[in-house]
């Protein structure tokens, strides 16, 4: 029975293998954190370390394949816990090589969990594929498998039945794959943006301008669909981003009053990042209501409010009304290695939350290592360092410089992308 064999790799009983999960996932995380950096930060060592290093990498991967297989495997514990390793590996390291061979395979186990696993397995599956996206760097292999998956995601966010887990999960990845691997011809965009709005559009008012009682688990469903949405309206042409405006941002207004804390902070952040926009193509008019409302937000000392939560929402508030009095944003610094990312616009944050929301805590190794994140984010190639070189570090200020004028080549590549889909949209 060759699926029990696979499973059973190199324990030759299928028992042990599924007892011992947890073990092979700490096993890959303990090679991850103990392997240098050395793949692009280069130190000097001998030729022993090297070996040794190459010899932790192949153990590593020979760890992961195990993974891979088990995702065929009959037990869905043993399917979960290898989607949970993959996940960790995927998202605290660089895997490219090994990924792009092995993406076809990858891709199919994951479309057979999304068609026929728990909501549970659903939702992990659609999260390491995600992250496969971001490991094959948006370029015609992630568009491969995301045209392979996107009939599958989009058919459980749709659906009314499946778990609001597996539904949020795959709102969140419908948005990340479509963001970095969607083709310039806007079709992918245009569907995934029709189709997570008819998702948290269900958080509207109704035409006398009243708010729907929310059923259970739909808040946390509107405000992942509404993230995702406003990722992709990112990388709108402006013609489309235009209709966006008009339609949308009256209703987000309202929605400002929902009983649920991350959502009414989603759409205020949202607001905030169509007003941004809206700016640069002169299609936003100040409006007082706004600011009023957002005032009280920003100053809500409502007791039927948790503590933290009332705390939470009148910092994020007072951010949002601070940039729609005074055009005014925050700027945010994120240090990873020798070097810093800045946060300057609404949408720089958008963006970046994106990629933290799925990455975690690997999104600072990323932002050193992976291609993708740093062309996004204008950072030119990955660092390549001696002992010499790390003690002359540049400038906090020629760091931001550079970082601000690299970000400000980026936009106007995005927006050139913009215009060549203008015609499509």
């Amino acid at each position: 029975r060759p699926k029990m064999q696979r499973g059973s790799a190199k324990n030759g009983v299928k028992g042990e293998a599924a007892a011992s999960d947890d073990e092979l996932t700490s096993d890959i995380l303990s090679h991850y954190s103990s392997a240098s950096e050395s793949t692009s930060v280069l130190e000097e060592g001998t030729g022993s370390e090297q070996v040794d290093e190459q010899t932790a990498q192949e153990e590593t991967e020979d760890k992961l394949k195990l993974c891979i297989d088990n995702l065929t495997d009959k037990s869905a514990k043993t399917r979960l816990a290898a989607l949970e390793s993959l996940r960790q590996a995927f998202s605290s390291r660089v895997l490219y090589d090994f990924l792009t061979e092995r993406r076809l395979t990858i891709s199919d186990c994951l479309e057979r969990s999304l068609r026929k696993g728990s909501g549970e397995e659903k939702a992990a599956s659609a999260t390491v594929f995600a992250l496969l996206c971001i490991q094959l760097g948006g370029g015609d292999e992630a568009e491969e498998g995301f045209k392979m998956l996107r009939p599958l995601l989009t058919a459980t966010l749709s659906d009314s039945s499946a778990s609001i887990a597996a539904r949020q999960s795959c709102a969140r990845t419908l948005g990340m794959c479509c963001y970095v691997s969607s083709a310039e011809d806007g079709e992918d965009l245009i569907k995934s943006l029709a189709l997570l709005e008819s998702v948290f559009m269900s958080s509207y008012p109704n035409g006398e301008g009243v708010l729907p009682t929310p059923k259970p688990g739909s808040p946390g469903l509107h405000t992942a669909a509404l993230q995702a949405w406003s990722l992709l309206v990112t990388i709108c042409p402006t013609s489309r981003l235009t209709v966006l405006l008009s339609h949308h941002l009256p209703k987000l207004q309202t929605c400002l009053q929902s009983s649920d804390v991350n959502y009414r902070i989603a759409v205020g952040e949202t607001i905030a990042l169509l007003v941004e926009l809206g700016r640069e193509i002169d299609e936003v008019e100040d409006g007082e209501s706004l600011c009023e409302c957002l005032k009280s937000l920003a100053t809500d000392g409502n007791k039927h409010r948790a503590k933290n939560d009332r705390r939470k929402q009148r910092s994020i508030f007072r951010e949002v009304l601070h940039y729609i009095e005074n055009e005014d944003f925050t700027e945010e610094k994120i240090r990873f290695g020798v070097e810093n990312v800045y946060i300057d616009s609404w949408v720089r944050r958008r963006i970046y939350d994106a990629f933290k929301e799925i990455l975690e805590s690997g999104v600072r190794h990323h932002l050193q290592f992976n291609q993708l994140l740093r062309d996004i984010f204008g950072l030119g190639p990955p660092l390549i360092l001696d002992a010499a070189v790390k003690g002359n570090k540049i400038s906090r200020f020629e760091k931001h410089l550079f970082n601000s004028a690299a970000f400000k080549a980026r936009t106007k590549q995005r927006n050139k992308v913009r215009d060549k889909r203008a015609d499509v949209m």
